[in-house]
């Protein structure tokens, strides 16, 4: 399987898929998102294959969320806002192995909203965490919200979105979205080293737990889709599209000139 914007490596058992966008702080645009989605059935069906592993490549960043080059009223690929984000969560929810996302740097935007659905966050004393969404003229409704809201408390899950602020490694383990936060130069062996301990349960058990870990937030694959289309709406407005214009012009947004 060939692949433009990803890497997938079988590291003894484990499945290492990376975002190999450094130049783009690993944004996604369709394509990402597509190969990852292939990548994640790959892995996941492979009898081989006892834990994923997402990654991004480089230092500065695990992702950044969509790629605002590739944003004007809509993104560049399929699905109800341009990008399939509702797939590429539920492949991720679906998959019966559990998936690490492997943070070594910015985890901000839909980043943040890949480490949340991750059964798992392992980050370094680098990472960042955080949401920019209302500072960009977007939103993650569904699993960047409510589900945000059951992992790290709905108080905290409102402060990450309502105040747009970052969160350190320390900070993320704190509040419940990360694990555990490592040195640098001990994340990749740390991620290894829980893949592999997993690799050794009983995947049936361990499918088990997950869809039984699942069904209780079931019902959220339902806001998701629903927000999805309300968000699709709101791309077409002056309102979100201020927020790319100002970046574009490097200027502060003036969001509240569109609002009605």
């Amino acid at each position: 399987m060939q692949f433009e914007d990803i890497l997938y490596e079988n590291r003894n058992g484990v499945a290492w898929i990376t975002i190999n966008r450094p130049e783009k702080m690993n944004a996604f645009r369709g394509t990402t998102c597509d190969e990852i989605i292939k990548a994640l059935n790959k892995a996941g069906y492979d009898r081989d294959i006892g834990c994923i592993v997402l990654a991004g490549a480089g230092e500065r960043a695990f992702c950044t969320g969509g790629d605002q080059s590739a944003h004007d009223g809509n993104y560049d690929g399929r699905g109800t806002i341009g990008l399939p984000m509702e797939e590429l969560h539920t492949a991720i929810r679906d998959v019966p192995k559990p998936v690490i996302a492997r943070v070594q740097g910015f985890a901000i935007g839909g980043g943040n909203v890949l480490c949340t659905i991750c059964d798992l966050t392992i980050c370094s004393e680098k990472a960042i965490f955080g949401q920019v969404g209302p500072k960009m003229g977007s939103v993650d409704p569904g699993y960047g919200t409510a589900f945000l809201a059951r992992v790290v408390g709905e108080k905290k899950a409102r402060e990450i979105w309502y105040l747009n602020k970052r969160y350190s490694g320390q900070e993320a383990v704190d509040m419940g979205l990360a694990n555990i936060c490592v040195p640098h130069e001990q994340l990749d062996a740390t991620v290894q080293e829980w893949a592999e301990t997993i690799c050794e349960r009983s995947p049936t058990a361990i499918a088990i737990a997950k869809r039984s870990f699942n069904m209780d937030t079931a019902h959220q694959s339902g806001i998701a889709g629903m927000g999805m289309y309300a968000l699709k709406l709101y791309y077409d407005t002056e309102e979100s599209r201020e927020g790319v214009k100002a970046l574009q012009e490097k200027r502060k947004p003036d969001f509240r000139k569109y609002a009605k």
